[in-house]
């Protein structure tokens, strides 16, 4: 008796968990036709590879290794597929609609069918597959739902950008983030290598920047609050990939479906180079690879001055033959057809008072900083363009005019990206206003507080074709992760997921498809995965969301949660609030004493996301914002 209700319960937790895995996939499909059937996956099912193709079984290979893993014996071999098999197949006639990585993926009692175009496509079949699977550990067995799906990309470009300089990542633990990435279907990964606080990638002939450029002296604490180097301190923070680890690096993506877009970023945020090579800068002064000290004074609309010079000098010939250096070494190592230049907050006072530089001006009538970046671009474009590659750049690369055949990734709001669109340029949007994730995203009290804000739900908002925008334009979209404040991996995850989660659906599915209630329940159902998989993920979606103003002298809170269904319990009294203490029904009027606000969320009955604390003196600062 005992047996069969644990065979009965394991059914039964089977059947519960499979039933509602096609409702809870990330990026959604085009397309999901759900079925009564059941595919039971356990060690009798082979994954039969139908099309030989190396590519395909490579594909295959590598997603019976992740189904071993969780403990589900699925081996890769050829021939007529078994009564009971999973199979991938290449569409001996090209479908137009599906492209090259969309798929159709069917599960039937007897068959789990996977095909596409193109290998990308069964790779991307394949992540939808993973998810259709109970997350973690199994068992030997497990339930997949039956259901036909059809699906295809919104945008070519889907991507991430990781920061590298700020806080250094090793080779696996890039490799790792590009593994979570490509599960969710992103398909572009942007290294950001270089800037002020870390020049991070091999140049074989121009060895100083990673023997001088690649270390900075170690530094606590908050970014733009750190105190210089002290006389003859030692470097010995930081790190740098060889030309080994990249193409390790590269090979790792290309294997997931991901092309990587390296990014050296010139003529600003150069500080590195210039601590290995000073003599590339106009005042030629001794440099030190930036700590995290200040070094700039910002005014707010995008206007600030640079106190040290960290940018190339663009009148100086010696300047272009080390980009020429640059860029063939880092056009040898990646395949894919773009290199990031940057051109984004670049200093030109320093430019205004060099005789060089004015004489370069008058010669080339250049009227202002912004022509002579423009004249810069237009010659670093070049560079890369003899390299076979094509050059993209931060929206500032617009100003005093755009280099031809230059790409545009627009991050000042959607205003770069359109007007790049309208002259005729490919453009990936990537607005801080929706990407930027390393902007705060819980409140001030819970979380490590810079100058932005960035909610799941405000990610999701994201819309990458602007409206009147010829869509052959907008290659896509991608999310930032700038790394000042975010010195771990597990640190990085929990700053990417689930916002990330956002940006793949924009830049996925189809606009028509985007539900911010739907989508949010299933990504409680991707918690659960990440728990499964050990991987850090914010949960600030849970928690309330508290306002203070000041109304008549009195000093009122408002609360509210992003999430559907989710209610606010609070107390006043100094005591924990649970679903029992007073539940919020509108606004609350604080009385003027030291009472001190406890706010939690409560969903079906239980405490939900993490308890905001804040005293009187604290909602007052609040409502004064």
């Amino acid at each position: 008796m005992y047996r069969k209700a644990c065979s009965f319960l394991l059914v039964l937790i089977l059947t519960t968990v499979s039933a509602h895995a096609q409702d809870n996939i990330i990026p959604a499909p085009v397309s999901v036709q759900k079925t009564s059937a059941k595919f039971v996956l356990d060690g009798s099912v082979d994954m039969y590879v139908v099309t030989p193709d190396p590519q395909v079984r490579q594909i295959a290979q590598q997603f019976s290794g992740v189904l071993k893993e969780r403990g589900y014996d699925v081996d890769v071999v050829s021939g007529q597929p078994a009564t009971r098999a999973i199979t991938l197949s290449l569409n001996a006639s090209r479908d137009a609609e599906l492209g090259d990585e969309g798929y159709t993926l069917t599960v039937d009692q007897n068959q789990v069918t996977l095909a596409a175009n193109r290998p990308a496509g069964l790779f991307n079949a394949l992540q939808t597959l993973r998810q259709l699977i109970p997350a973690g550990k199994g068992s030997g067995t497990a339930e997949i739902p039956g259901c036909t799906i059809r699906d295809y990309p919104r945008f070519k470009w889907r991507g991430l950008m990781l920061d590298v300089s700020r806080h250094f990542f090793t080779k696996e633990e890039v490799k790792q983030f590009i593994d979570v990435m490509a599960q969710y279907k992103f398909n572009t990964f942007h290294w950001h290598l270089t800037d002020d606080n870390g020049w991070r990638i091999e140049i074989k002939s121009l060895p100083k920047l990673t023997e001088v450029g690649a270390w900075r002296v170690e530094r606590h604490g908050p970014f733009n609050s750190r105190p210089d180097p002290k006389p003859g301190e030692p470097a010995t923070y930081g790190g740098f990939y060889t030309h080994e680890d990249i193409r390790e690096v590269v090979q790792y993506a290309a294997e997931r479906n991901i092309t990587i877009v390296p990014e050296v970023d010139v003529p600003g945020h150069s500080m590195a180079a210039l601590a290995a090579y000073p003599e590339l800068s106009t005042r030629k002064e001794p440099k030190f690879v930036n700590p995290g000290t200040a070094f700039a004074e910002w005014y707010g609309d995008g206007k600030f001055k640079m106190l040290v010079e960290n940018t190339l000098n663009p009148a100086d010939e010696k300047v272009y033959d080390f980009l020429e250096k640059v860029f063939s070494e880092v056009a040898s190592l990646f395949p894919g057809p773009f290199i990031h230049v940057g051109g984004d907050e670049a200093y030109h006072g320093f430019w205004e008072e060099d005789p060089s530089c004015q004489a370069l001006m008058k010669k080339h009538k250049l009227k202002d900083g912004h022509e002579l970046q423009s004249y810069f671009m237009k010659r670093v474009a070049k560079i890369i363009q003899k390299q076979g590659k094509k050059m993209i750049g931060w929206d500032e690369i617009l100003e005093g005019g755009l280099p031809k055949g230059t790409a545009v990734m627009s991050w000042r709001g959607m205003e770069g990206g359109i007007a790049a669109a309208k002259l005729g340029h490919e453009v990936v949007m990537s607005p801080t206003t929706y990407a930027y994730i390393d902007y705060t995203q819980g409140d001030h009290s819970l979380e490590i507080p810079i100058y932005a804000d960035l909610s799941l739900k405000k990610a999701y908002e994201f819309e990458p074709l602007p409206e009147g925008i010829d869509p052959k334009f907008i290659l896509g979209g991608q999310a930032n992760l700038w790394t000042e404040h975010i010195p771990t991996l597990r640190h990085a995850f929990y700053m990417t997921y689930p916002r990330a989660f956002a940006t793949a659906e924009s830049v996925w599915s189809p606009s028509s498809k985007k539900n911010w209630d739907n989508f949010v329940n299933r990504v409680l159902h991707h918690f659960d995965r990440f728990d499964a998989e050990s991987l850090n993920i914010s949960r600030a979606v849970y928690d309330p969301v508290v306002r203070a103003k000041m109304e008549d002298g009195k000093l009122v809170v408002t609360l509210s949660c992003e999430l559907p269904g989710t209610d606010i319990h609070y107390t006043l009294d100094r005591t924990f609030p649970d679903a029992f203490t007073p539940k919020y029904t509108g606004p609350i009027t604080i009385p003027d004493a030291p009472v001190t606000l406890k706010v939690v969320s409560v969903r079906d009955g239980k405490t939900v996301g993490r308890m905001i604390s804040l005293t009187r003196e604290e909602l007052v600062k609040r409502a004064g914002r």
